[in-house]
């Protein structure tokens, strides 16, 4: 697993953690993550351009 892939579990994990120390139950934390993705692809949609690809790996 790379290193930003580590960073983006851990990141993801801790996120979850503090919702559920904060009282969210399942379905709330669902809820979250569905407006989060909901969020992103608006993002996406409205700035094609902007997005860059994530550099290679050079052999």
């Amino acid at each position: 697993m790379s290193t930003d892939k580590k960073n983006t579990k851990a990141l993801a994990q801790a996120f979850f953690a503090q919702l559920q120390s904060g009282g969210y139950t399942p379905n709330q934390i669902l809820d979250i993550a569905t407006e989060l993705i909901d969020q992103v692809t608006v993002n996406l949609k409205q700035k094609p351009a902007d997005v860059v690809a994530e550099p290679r790996a050079e052999a």
